[in-house]
Protein backbone atom coordinates (compact mmCIF):
# COMPACT_ATOMS: atom_id res chain seq x y z
CA UNK A 1 0.00 0.00 0.00
CA UNK A 2 1.12 3.59 -0.57
CA UNK A 3 1.76 6.09 2.22
CA UNK A 4 -1.68 7.69 2.12
CA UNK A 5 -3.47 4.36 2.17
CA UNK A 6 -1.36 3.22 5.13
CA UNK A 7 -1.99 6.54 6.90
CA UNK A 8 -5.73 6.00 6.58
CA UNK A 9 -5.84 2.33 7.52
CA UNK A 10 -2.98 1.24 9.77
CA UNK A 11 -3.90 1.65 13.43
CA UNK A 12 -7.17 3.34 12.44
CA UNK A 13 -10.65 2.37 13.58
CA UNK A 14 -12.99 4.87 11.90
CA UNK A 15 -12.75 8.09 9.90
CA UNK A 16 -15.54 10.70 9.95
CA UNK A 17 -17.31 11.57 7.75
CA UNK A 18 -15.71 8.86 5.56
CA UNK A 19 -12.29 7.52 4.61
CA UNK A 20 -13.07 8.25 0.97
CA UNK A 21 -13.69 11.97 1.57
CA UNK A 22 -10.48 12.40 3.58
CA UNK A 23 -8.49 10.42 1.03
CA UNK A 24 -9.72 12.68 -1.77
CA UNK A 25 -8.46 15.73 0.11
CA UNK A 26 -5.07 14.16 0.81
CA UNK A 27 -4.55 13.01 -2.78
CA UNK A 28 -5.20 16.58 -3.93
CA UNK A 29 -1.97 17.49 -2.16
CA UNK A 30 -3.57 19.67 0.52
CA UNK A 31 -1.73 19.80 3.85
CA UNK A 32 -3.91 19.67 6.94
CA UNK A 33 -3.64 21.02 10.48
CA UNK A 34 -4.48 18.33 13.02
CA UNK A 35 -4.06 17.51 16.68
CA UNK A 36 -4.40 15.04 19.47
CA UNK A 37 -5.01 16.13 23.05
CA UNK A 38 -3.53 14.61 26.20
CA UNK A 39 -5.03 15.52 29.59
CA UNK A 40 -2.11 15.24 32.05
CA UNK A 41 -3.98 13.56 34.90
CA UNK A 42 -0.83 11.48 35.40
CA UNK A 43 2.83 12.36 34.91
CA UNK A 44 3.66 9.56 32.47
CA UNK A 45 2.61 8.77 28.93
CA UNK A 46 1.91 5.06 28.56
CA UNK A 47 1.82 2.40 25.86
CA UNK A 48 -1.88 3.10 25.32
CA UNK A 49 -0.90 6.64 24.22
CA UNK A 50 1.54 5.16 21.72
CA UNK A 51 -1.24 4.24 19.30
CA UNK A 52 -2.11 7.90 18.79
CA UNK A 53 1.50 9.08 18.91
CA UNK A 54 2.44 6.65 16.15
CA UNK A 55 -0.37 8.02 14.01
CA UNK A 56 0.69 11.60 14.74
CA UNK A 57 4.19 10.68 13.57
CA UNK A 58 2.71 9.29 10.33
CA UNK A 59 0.96 12.60 9.60
CA UNK A 60 4.10 14.53 10.48
CA UNK A 61 6.26 12.52 8.08
CA UNK A 62 3.85 13.35 5.25
CA UNK A 63 4.33 17.07 5.86
CA UNK A 64 1.14 17.97 7.72
CA UNK A 65 1.00 20.44 10.61
CA UNK A 66 0.56 18.41 13.79
CA UNK A 67 -0.27 19.87 17.21
CA UNK A 68 0.50 18.11 20.49
CA UNK A 69 -2.16 19.58 22.76
CA UNK A 70 -1.68 19.38 26.52
CA UNK A 71 -5.10 19.52 28.17
CA UNK A 72 -4.36 21.58 31.24
CA UNK A 73 -7.70 23.31 30.67
CA UNK A 74 -9.95 20.35 29.87
CA UNK A 75 -8.13 18.37 32.56
CA UNK A 76 -9.60 20.71 35.16
CA UNK A 77 -13.11 19.63 34.11
CA UNK A 78 -12.30 15.92 34.11
CA UNK A 79 -12.99 13.74 31.09
CA UNK A 80 -15.80 11.28 31.95
CA UNK A 81 -14.95 8.97 29.04
CA UNK A 82 -14.81 5.36 30.17
CA UNK A 83 -15.66 6.18 33.77
CA UNK A 84 -18.64 4.56 35.47
CA UNK A 85 -18.63 7.03 38.38
CA UNK A 86 -17.95 10.71 38.91
CA UNK A 87 -14.48 11.69 40.07
CA UNK A 88 -13.91 12.30 43.77
CA UNK A 89 -11.28 14.97 43.15
CA UNK A 90 -10.28 17.26 40.31
CA UNK A 91 -6.96 18.74 39.23
CA UNK A 92 -5.93 22.38 39.18
CA UNK A 93 -4.16 23.99 36.26
CA UNK A 94 -0.95 24.09 38.32
CA UNK A 95 -1.14 20.37 39.12
CA UNK A 96 -1.78 19.52 35.47
CA UNK A 97 1.13 21.65 34.28
CA UNK A 98 3.38 19.92 36.81
CA UNK A 99 2.25 16.49 35.60
CA UNK A 100 2.89 17.48 31.99
CA UNK A 101 6.37 18.92 32.46
CA UNK A 102 8.05 15.83 30.98
CA UNK A 103 5.39 14.96 28.39
CA UNK A 104 7.34 16.43 25.49
CA UNK A 105 10.50 14.55 26.48
CA UNK A 106 8.52 11.31 26.70
CA UNK A 107 6.60 11.84 23.45
CA UNK A 108 9.84 12.69 21.62
CA UNK A 109 10.66 8.98 21.68
CA UNK A 110 8.05 8.68 18.92
CA UNK A 111 7.33 12.10 17.40
CA UNK A 112 9.69 14.92 16.41
CA UNK A 113 9.49 18.33 18.07
CA UNK A 114 12.43 19.62 16.02
CA UNK A 115 13.53 19.52 12.39
CA UNK A 116 11.93 20.95 9.25
CA UNK A 117 8.35 20.11 10.28
CA UNK A 118 8.30 20.08 14.08
CA UNK A 119 5.19 19.15 16.01
CA UNK A 120 3.75 22.22 17.70
CA UNK A 121 3.02 22.22 21.45
CA UNK A 122 -0.07 23.99 22.76
CA UNK A 123 -1.87 24.22 26.14
CA UNK A 124 -5.66 24.57 26.04
CA UNK A 125 -5.79 26.53 29.30
CA UNK A 126 -4.46 29.41 27.18
CA UNK A 127 -7.94 29.87 25.70
CA UNK A 128 -10.26 27.93 28.03
CA UNK A 129 -9.16 29.70 31.23
CA UNK A 130 -9.97 33.13 29.81
CA UNK A 131 -13.50 32.41 28.61
CA UNK A 132 -15.97 34.88 30.09
CA UNK A 133 -19.63 34.20 30.82
CA UNK A 134 -21.05 35.50 27.49
CA UNK A 135 -18.58 33.34 25.54
CA UNK A 136 -19.32 30.26 27.64
CA UNK A 137 -23.06 30.73 27.17
CA UNK A 138 -22.49 31.07 23.42
CA UNK A 139 -20.51 27.80 23.37
CA UNK A 140 -23.14 25.98 25.41
CA UNK A 141 -25.80 27.15 22.97
CA UNK A 142 -24.22 25.03 20.23
CA UNK A 143 -25.20 21.79 21.98
CA UNK A 144 -28.47 20.46 23.35
CA UNK A 145 -29.35 18.59 26.52
CA UNK A 146 -30.72 15.76 24.38
CA UNK A 147 -27.44 15.46 22.48
CA UNK A 148 -25.30 15.23 25.61
CA UNK A 149 -27.58 13.05 27.72
CA UNK A 150 -27.77 10.42 24.97
CA UNK A 151 -24.12 9.61 25.51
CA UNK A 152 -23.83 5.91 26.43
CA UNK A 153 -21.74 6.41 29.54
CA UNK A 154 -24.21 8.92 30.98
CA UNK A 155 -27.11 6.61 30.22
CA UNK A 156 -25.28 3.81 32.02
CA UNK A 157 -24.67 6.00 35.06
CA UNK A 158 -28.30 7.07 35.19
CA UNK A 159 -29.41 3.46 34.89
CA UNK A 160 -27.19 2.56 37.84
CA UNK A 161 -28.34 5.67 39.77
CA UNK A 162 -24.79 7.06 39.71
CA UNK A 163 -24.16 10.81 39.86
CA UNK A 164 -23.52 12.75 36.65
CA UNK A 165 -21.85 16.02 37.60
CA UNK A 166 -22.39 19.08 35.41
CA UNK A 167 -18.62 19.55 35.45
CA UNK A 168 -18.09 16.28 33.59
CA UNK A 169 -21.32 16.66 31.62
CA UNK A 170 -20.00 19.80 29.93
CA UNK A 171 -16.53 18.36 29.23
CA UNK A 172 -17.28 17.52 25.57
CA UNK A 173 -18.11 21.18 24.91
CA UNK A 174 -14.72 22.30 26.21
CA UNK A 175 -12.89 19.71 24.12
CA UNK A 176 -15.06 20.62 21.16
CA UNK A 177 -14.07 24.28 21.48
CA UNK A 178 -10.38 23.29 21.25
CA UNK A 179 -10.91 22.53 17.55
CA UNK A 180 -12.40 25.99 17.00
CA UNK A 181 -9.68 27.81 18.94
CA UNK A 182 -6.95 26.10 16.91
CA UNK A 183 -8.84 26.10 13.59
CA UNK A 184 -7.90 22.48 12.90
CA UNK A 185 -8.92 20.30 9.96
CA UNK A 186 -8.69 16.98 11.79
CA UNK A 187 -8.52 15.43 15.25
CA UNK A 188 -7.01 12.10 16.33
CA UNK A 189 -8.16 10.20 19.41
CA UNK A 190 -9.03 6.80 20.77
CA UNK A 191 -12.45 5.30 20.11
CA UNK A 192 -13.45 6.24 23.66
CA UNK A 193 -13.11 9.89 22.57
CA UNK A 194 -15.48 9.60 19.59
CA UNK A 195 -18.34 11.51 21.22
CA UNK A 196 -16.09 14.39 22.31
CA UNK A 197 -14.44 14.62 18.90
CA UNK A 198 -17.74 14.63 17.02
CA UNK A 199 -18.91 17.52 19.20
CA UNK A 200 -15.81 19.36 18.00
CA UNK A 201 -16.66 18.46 14.43
CA UNK A 202 -20.05 20.12 14.81
CA UNK A 203 -18.48 23.17 16.48
CA UNK A 204 -16.03 23.66 13.58
CA UNK A 205 -18.92 23.52 11.13
CA UNK A 206 -20.93 26.03 13.20
CA UNK A 207 -18.11 28.47 13.98
CA UNK A 208 -15.75 28.16 11.04
CA UNK A 209 -18.09 26.87 8.34
CA UNK A 210 -15.70 24.13 7.24
CA UNK A 211 -15.23 20.37 7.54
CA UNK A 212 -13.35 18.82 10.42
CA UNK A 213 -12.31 15.21 9.98
CA UNK A 214 -12.08 12.80 12.87
CA UNK A 215 -9.75 9.79 12.95
CA UNK A 216 -10.33 7.32 15.77
CA UNK A 217 -7.65 4.86 16.81
CA UNK A 218 -8.31 1.47 18.44
CA UNK A 219 -7.84 1.00 22.16
CA UNK A 220 -5.03 -1.25 23.35
CA UNK A 221 -6.11 -3.91 25.82
CA UNK A 222 -4.28 -5.92 28.48
CA UNK A 223 -4.42 -9.60 29.40
CA UNK A 224 -7.86 -9.17 30.99
CA UNK A 225 -9.31 -7.38 27.97
CA UNK A 226 -9.35 -3.99 29.70
CA UNK A 227 -8.10 -0.81 28.09
CA UNK A 228 -4.50 -0.03 29.02
CA UNK A 229 -4.49 3.31 30.81
CA UNK A 230 -4.25 5.33 34.01
CA UNK A 231 -7.88 4.84 35.05
CA UNK A 232 -7.63 1.07 34.80
CA UNK A 233 -4.42 1.01 36.84
CA UNK A 234 -2.56 -1.14 34.30
CA UNK A 235 -0.59 1.51 32.44
CA UNK A 236 2.80 0.58 30.96
CA UNK A 237 4.83 3.79 30.93
CA UNK A 238 6.88 4.39 27.81
CA UNK A 239 9.67 5.51 30.15
CA UNK A 240 9.71 2.21 32.07
CA UNK A 241 13.20 0.70 32.09
CA UNK A 242 13.66 -1.62 29.07
CA UNK A 243 13.62 -4.86 31.10
CA UNK A 244 10.38 -3.92 32.86
CA UNK A 245 8.83 -2.68 29.62
CA UNK A 246 9.76 -5.91 27.83
CA UNK A 247 8.37 -8.08 30.63
CA UNK A 248 5.08 -6.14 30.72
CA UNK A 249 4.63 -6.44 26.95
CA UNK A 250 5.07 -10.19 27.39
CA UNK A 251 1.90 -10.20 29.53
CA UNK A 252 -0.21 -9.12 26.54
CA UNK A 253 -2.84 -11.71 25.60
CA UNK A 254 -2.01 -13.80 22.54
CA UNK A 255 -5.09 -12.40 20.81
CA UNK A 256 -3.68 -8.86 20.60
CA UNK A 257 -0.16 -9.68 19.39
CA UNK A 258 -0.91 -9.09 15.70
CA UNK A 259 -2.81 -5.87 16.36
CA UNK A 260 0.02 -4.66 18.60
CA UNK A 261 2.49 -5.15 15.74
CA UNK A 262 0.17 -3.01 13.61
CA UNK A 263 -0.44 -0.27 16.18
CA UNK A 264 2.89 -0.06 18.03
CA UNK A 265 5.68 -0.91 15.60
CA UNK A 266 7.07 0.12 12.22
CA UNK A 267 7.23 -3.44 10.94
CA UNK A 268 5.80 -3.36 7.37
CA UNK A 269 2.20 -4.46 7.09
CA UNK A 270 3.05 -7.29 4.71
CA UNK A 271 5.25 -8.73 7.47
CA UNK A 272 2.45 -8.20 10.01
CA UNK A 273 0.14 -10.21 7.72
CA UNK A 274 2.73 -12.99 7.60
CA UNK A 275 2.84 -13.05 11.42
CA UNK A 276 -0.96 -13.20 11.53
CA UNK A 277 -0.96 -16.10 9.10
CA UNK A 278 1.73 -17.95 11.08
CA UNK A 279 -0.11 -17.60 14.40
CA UNK A 280 -3.47 -18.58 12.90
CA UNK A 281 -1.69 -21.56 11.34
CA UNK A 282 -0.68 -22.87 14.74
CA UNK A 283 2.76 -21.37 15.39
CA UNK A 284 3.50 -20.51 19.04
CA UNK A 285 2.45 -16.87 19.72
CA UNK A 286 5.24 -16.64 22.33
CA UNK A 287 7.82 -16.47 19.54
CA UNK A 288 6.15 -13.43 18.03
CA UNK A 289 5.31 -11.84 21.36
CA UNK A 290 9.05 -11.76 22.09
CA UNK A 291 9.64 -10.11 18.71
CA UNK A 292 6.95 -7.57 19.60
CA UNK A 293 8.44 -6.82 23.01
CA UNK A 294 11.89 -6.47 21.44
CA UNK A 295 10.62 -4.12 18.71
CA UNK A 296 8.85 -1.82 21.19
CA UNK A 297 11.74 -1.81 23.68
CA UNK A 298 14.18 -1.01 20.86
CA UNK A 299 12.05 1.79 19.45
CA UNK A 300 11.63 3.46 22.84
CA UNK A 301 15.25 2.86 23.87
CA UNK A 302 17.86 1.09 21.72
CA UNK A 303 18.65 -2.29 20.18
CA UNK A 304 21.22 -2.88 22.91
CA UNK A 305 18.65 -2.17 25.63
CA UNK A 306 16.12 -4.43 23.94
CA UNK A 307 18.63 -7.28 23.65
CA UNK A 308 19.52 -6.97 27.35
CA UNK A 309 15.84 -6.86 28.29
CA UNK A 310 15.16 -10.01 26.31
CA UNK A 311 18.10 -11.78 27.90
CA UNK A 312 16.88 -10.81 31.38
CA UNK A 313 13.36 -12.04 30.61
CA UNK A 314 14.57 -15.39 29.32
CA UNK A 315 16.82 -15.88 32.32
CA UNK A 316 14.64 -14.59 35.16
CA UNK A 317 11.16 -15.43 33.93
CA UNK A 318 11.36 -18.26 31.42
CA UNK A 319 14.13 -20.19 33.18
CA UNK A 320 13.18 -19.00 36.67
CA UNK A 321 16.72 -17.93 37.62
CA UNK A 322 17.30 -15.10 40.05
CA UNK A 323 18.73 -11.90 38.57
CA UNK A 324 22.37 -11.05 39.30
CA UNK A 325 21.33 -7.80 40.98
CA UNK A 326 18.51 -7.97 43.52
CA UNK A 327 17.08 -4.93 45.31
CA UNK A 328 18.20 -4.97 48.93
CA UNK A 329 15.90 -3.68 51.67
CA UNK A 330 17.03 -2.88 55.20
CA UNK A 331 15.27 -4.87 57.92
CA UNK A 332 14.93 -1.63 59.86
CA UNK A 333 12.50 -0.40 57.19
CA UNK A 334 9.77 -2.72 58.47
CA UNK A 335 8.15 -3.31 61.84
CA UNK A 336 7.07 -6.80 60.88
CA UNK A 337 8.57 -9.89 62.51
CA UNK A 338 7.20 -12.54 60.18
CA UNK A 339 6.57 -12.89 56.44
CA UNK A 340 2.92 -11.91 56.15
CA UNK A 341 0.49 -9.68 54.27
CA UNK A 342 1.67 -6.52 56.07
CA UNK A 343 5.27 -7.22 55.14
CA UNK A 344 4.46 -7.46 51.43
CA UNK A 345 2.72 -4.09 51.61
CA UNK A 346 5.66 -2.57 53.58
CA UNK A 347 8.08 -3.77 50.92
CA UNK A 348 5.90 -2.50 48.03
CA UNK A 349 5.51 -6.07 46.82
CA UNK A 350 1.71 -5.76 47.07
CA UNK A 351 -0.58 -2.77 46.72
CA UNK A 352 -2.77 -3.67 49.71
CA UNK A 353 -3.38 -6.36 52.33
CA UNK A 354 -6.14 -7.86 50.19
CA UNK A 355 -3.80 -7.92 47.20
CA UNK A 356 -1.13 -9.59 49.37
CA UNK A 357 -3.60 -12.19 50.62
CA UNK A 358 -4.56 -13.01 47.05
CA UNK A 359 -0.89 -13.40 46.09
CA UNK A 360 -0.33 -15.86 48.93
CA UNK A 361 -3.45 -17.85 48.09
CA UNK A 362 -2.53 -18.07 44.41
CA UNK A 363 0.97 -19.32 45.18
CA UNK A 364 2.65 -16.17 44.00
CA UNK A 365 4.94 -15.72 47.04
CA UNK A 366 8.27 -17.49 47.47
CA UNK A 367 10.64 -17.21 50.44
CA UNK A 368 14.19 -18.45 49.77
CA UNK A 369 12.86 -20.43 46.82
CA UNK A 370 9.99 -22.10 48.72
CA UNK A 371 6.40 -21.26 47.78
CA UNK A 372 4.23 -19.98 50.64
CA UNK A 373 0.43 -20.15 50.38
CA UNK A 374 -0.53 -19.53 54.01
CA UNK A 375 0.01 -15.92 55.06
CA UNK A 376 -0.69 -16.89 58.69
CA UNK A 377 2.27 -19.24 58.82
CA UNK A 378 4.93 -17.72 61.10
CA UNK A 379 8.04 -17.52 58.93
CA UNK A 380 10.64 -15.54 60.86
CA UNK A 381 12.33 -12.72 58.95
CA UNK A 382 16.09 -13.31 58.70
CA UNK A 383 19.09 -11.49 57.33
CA UNK A 384 19.70 -12.36 53.67
CA UNK A 385 16.16 -13.69 53.15
CA UNK A 386 15.00 -13.45 49.52
CA UNK A 387 11.31 -12.80 48.92
CA UNK A 388 9.93 -13.19 45.42
CA UNK A 389 6.42 -12.13 44.43
CA UNK A 390 5.21 -13.12 41.00
CA UNK A 391 7.86 -13.35 38.31
CA UNK A 392 9.46 -9.93 38.54
CA UNK A 393 9.32 -8.55 42.10
CA UNK A 394 12.29 -9.73 44.15
CA UNK A 395 13.90 -8.25 47.27
CA UNK A 396 16.67 -9.31 49.60
CA UNK A 397 16.41 -8.40 53.29
CA UNK A 398 19.56 -7.28 55.08
CA UNK A 399 20.49 -6.06 58.55
CA UNK A 400 21.01 -2.35 59.15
Amino acid sequence: MDQIEELLTRGVDTIYPTKEELEKVLRSGKKLTLYQGFDPTGDKLHVGHMVGLMKMADWQRLGHHVIFLIGDGTGQAGDPSGKTKSRDTFFTKEQLRENAKDYVMQASKIVDFEGDNPIEIKYNSDWLNILDLPKMLEIFDHASLQQLIERDLFQERLKNKERVSMREFLYPLLQGYDSVAMGVDLEIGGTDQTFNMLVGRQFVKDYLNKEKYVMTTPLLTDATGNKIGKTEGNAIAITDNPAELYAKIMTFPDEVVVKSFEYLTRIPMNKVKEIEKAISGGENPMVYKKKLAYAIAAMLNSDEDAASAQEAFEKNVQRGELPEEITEVSLSDTDEEFVNEDLLVDLNLASSKSDAKRLFQQGGVEVNGKRIVDSNKNIQITNGMIIKVGKRKIVKLKSG
